[in-house]
């Protein structure tokens, strides 16, 4: 990950500039740059150096001319491709984000997005014109804020909301999907639109799930540094690590975390590293210890949801360990993947379009929940996110497969997921045919119920009822709720609307109308707890 601060000309000091960069360090440990313009411009770049480590890679890019400058939190993933097509352009390095600019000169904003495939978040500063440009990835998968100075109303944008909360009467998330054209907000892709032509031709959706889910894995391991996998033991991450162990000559190195008491998906993902052969590291931690990292933990999400919190636990903690033990700068994860193809409660969803349009919104939302906790938790520590699950033409390919086919009317869910790598061994069948068990579960089913019971002593029942509605937002629901509601707060007063709601299981849908997001409270959560 890096992270970017740009001040399209607000009277922000530079040194309070400086200052609100450094709240996006940890983004970014490798290198640091302060760049002044006129006007009160600024650009700000933390940078972990991934693609060309050498600080020729460093940001802002800026052009031959000294007019045009770009800063971008990313990979893309066609650079070498793109480069080819710019063979008149003289390179500085091999930063696969040094394309921008050239490609902006030559097909302007749109015709810029267009043409990238990858993860990313950019600003782009054109002198020229004295506009400023930004924009988002499809997904969401990496961060941008925007904000409007208080005393100037001038915008700012940032890779994180805690370098803007200080200096901007409101700030807001860059939508994904949409580019700032120095005016509006533009979309310039919705992923989640189904395709006009409908897949419903059950071997063609099952080929093209196995072909663009290799491809999504294969060219998400180009790196210049140390490249992991977070494995859980679940059938996402599972199936990431056996891609890529049948692609890659050289072991993988794996990750999976546990509470210390009874983790549920540590000997599955044991399972998995052990057939496929990886170096793989099992880390546990303790209840007392996720406690009292809570309000830390929160301030880095900036999130109050109570399925965020509770998943990135683990999450966060397994890349502590990564960040001071081994070499790896780079993290394959397995998100995305139960938008498109079911949670447990999509078993309730009454006919295929409402699972279609489900899934539409469970992508949409994706970056203020899963994707959120993915790109705070990895990032925290100075490493990078990377989600095969995510990529265009994947999500493409599966969001225009018939949506009958992709509901769970064969017993378990995710079939054409799993059908679409049955028999190819790259995972036992015990795996690929495993029930899901949700993640924040999945870790050990005590770290829920503890977590609860911290709260219940916390607050008493008068407490809950006063305190809880006093939060015109999405009051919450729960004394859980509450605790995490609070500490984000004491770290964002009044910026609960970044979050639009709490994540929960479609409440129109029988069976579904609960408060609490653990799939163990549906009736269908099965053996996948166990």
């Amino acid at each position: 990950m890096c992270g970017l601060l740009a001040d399209t000309g607000s009277p922000l000091s530079l040194p309070a500039f400086q200052q609100a960069l450094a709240l996006l360090a940890h983004r970014g440990p490798d290198q640091t740059t302060v760049l002044p313009l006129d006007g009160g411009i600024k650009l700000g770049f933390v940078r972990l150096a991934i693609m060309d480590t050498s600080t020729a890679g460093q940001q802002p890019f800026v052009s031959a001319g000294g007019q045009q400058y770009a800063l971008c939190n990313g990979e893309i993933y066609n650079h070498r491709q793109l480069r080819q097509q710019l063979h008149d352009h003289e390179f500085q390095s091999g930063s696969d984000c040094e394309v921008l600019l050239p490609l902006y000169q030559r097909h302007g904003i749109e015709g810029l997005l267009r043409k990238l495939d990858g993860e990313f978040a950019f600003v782009i500063y054109d002198a020229t014109l004295g506009r400023f440009f930004a924009a988002r990835d499809p997904i969401g998968i990496r961060p941008l804020f925007y904000g409007f100075e208080t005393q100037s109303g001038r915008a700012l944008f940032a890779s994180e909301a805690k370098a803007l909360e200080a200096h901007c009467s409101e700030v807001y998330p860059f939508p994904p999907g949409h580019y700032y054209d120095g005016e509006k907000l533009v979309r310039w892709i919705d992923i989640a639109a189904p395709s006009t032509v409908v897949i419903d031709d059950e071997a063609l959706a099952l080929a093209g799930i196995r072909d663009r889910l290799t491809e999504a894995v294969h060219k998400r391991l180009d790196a210049d540094v140390p490249v992991g996998f977070l494995l859980s033991g679940g059938l996402d991450s599972s199936l990431v690590c056996g891609i890529a162990a049948r692609l890659l000559t050289k072991p993988l190195v794996t990750f999976a975390v546990g509470l210390r008491d009874k983790p549920i998906d540590m000997p599955y993902a044991r399972q998995v590293a052990d057939y496929i052969g990886s170096d793989h590291h099992e880390v546990y931690f303790e209840m007392d210890d996720a406690i009292a990292g809570l309000s830390e933990l929160i301030r880095q999400l900036e999130t109050w949801d109570v399925t965020t919190v509770r998943a990135s636990i683990g999450m966060y903690l397994v890349c502590q360990y990564v960040k001071r033990n081994t070499s790896v700068k780079v993290l394959l994860t397995g998100e995305v993947s139960d938008e498109m193809f079911g949670y447990k409660y999509t078993d309730f969803a009454p006919n295929p379009l409402a699972f279609q349009q489900e899934a539409q919104k469970r992508l949409r939302e994706l970056y203020a929940y899963d994707v959120l906790r993915a790109d705070r938790s990895i990032a925290a520590h100075g490493l990078e996110a990377r989600v095969p699950f995510s990529d265009t033409a994947f999500v493409q390919w599966v969001m225009a497969i018939d949506p009958e086919l992709k509901m769970n009317t064969r017993g378990m869910g995710k079939w054409l997921l799993r059908q679409a790598f049955a028999g190819t061994g790259l995972l036992p069948d015990a795996i690929l045919w495993r029930e899901k068990a949700a993640f924040s579960d999945a870790v050990g089913h005590g770290l829920v119920e503890q977590l609860k019971a911290h709260a219940e002593k916390k607050y008493s029942d008068a407490e809950f009822c006063k305190r809880a509605k006093q939060f015109e937002h999405c009051p919450p629901l729960s004394k859980e709720a509450l605790l995490y509601r609070e500490l984000f707060e004491s770290h964002y007063p009044d910026r609960a609307s970044w979050i639009p709601d709490y994540w929960l299981p479609n409440k129109d849908w029988v069976n579904c109308n609960v408060t609490d997001p653990s799939a163990r409270v549906l009736p269908n959560y099965g053996m996948s707890g166990v």
